[in-house]
This record gives C-alpha cells, structure tokens and sequence, in this order.
C-alpha cells in the first residue's frame, strides 16, 4: 500500500452472527506510520471508528450483525508519521503491514486460550508438586510441621 495517503478496503467474510471479532494490523516500527481501521458495511458508510493504538499495532473490536447474508468491510488508511532516519536518503513510497480478523471469546483471540490452559495447568503443577518433594529437598526454614513433632510442656 502506498505509504502517503493510502487507503484499501478488506471485505469481512465468514462472520458468525453475534460474535466478537478483533481486527489487528502490525506493521514494522522501522517506517514510521500511522494507521487508521474503520468498519463500514458499504464503501460510503461510516459505521464504527474504535482506533486503539499500542505499539505498533492498530486494533478495532466490534461485534457481528445478526445477518449472515450482511458483510462488512474495514477500511485502512496510512500515512506517515515522523521524521525520516537519513535527510538526503528518498523515503519508502510503499508500507508492509499484517491484518488479522479474530473471533474473541470473552475478550481473547479463541487461538490464544491453550495458553491460558497451558498457564493454569502450570500454576497447578508449581502448587501441586512441592507438597509430594521429600522434606530434605526443602528449605531448612519451610520444612512443614506434622502433629508428631509438637510436644506438650506443662
């Protein structure tokens, strides 16, 4: 896409109805740009405009009509942003970028849940193993007490 002033629909296709979707676009920090998503349902129409920036990547979050039938379309605009590196060296007339439509599962890409089973699954283990180490492998000062070791003193 060409880096001043360029601009490019993406059709959506596939959506389920009402469901979350995220659209994400990631483009290299060595050209500084600035992009813009916007959701539309015709190419005239101005439906949604959620920009949220972190790093370098664009992010919009919306939610899928009722209608299969119904698409919708994102539309991006670029534009430079900065100060170019080098003063006498031309700058990039093009810009490499990435964009990705996620369906969400309460708020996280449903790609992105084996690692939080993968994260629970491990917290479980680091409780979980050190009750069945031997007592010597234990720290001398968090050896746990049994109901043996107590005694009476009267």
């Amino acid at each position: 896409m060409p880096l001043q002033g360029g601009s490019r629909f993406y059709q959506l296709q596939g959506l389920k109805p009402h469901t979350w979707y995220e659209v994400k676009i990631s483009y290299p920090a060595s050209i500084p740009a600035s992009f813009s998503i916007q959701l539309k349902r015709s190419k005239s129409d101005v439906m949604l405009n959620n920009n949220r920036r972190l790093l370098n990547t664009e992010k919009l979050i919306f939610k899928s009509n009722n209608s299969q039938e119904e698409f919708q379309l994102v539309f991006v605009t670029v534009e430079p942003e900065g100060f170019p590196a080098k003063q006498h060296v031309p700058e990039r007339q093009f810009i490499i970028f990435n964009i990705v439509c996620d369906e969400l599962l309460f708020g996280l890409p449903r790609e992105a849940w084996w690692v939080v089973a993968l994260a629970v699954l491990g917290l479980g283990i680091a409780f979980t193993v050190p009750s069945f180490l031997p007592l010597y492998l234990l720290p001398k000062n968090q050896v746990p007490r049994t109901n043996d070791q107590v005694s009476k003193t009267s």
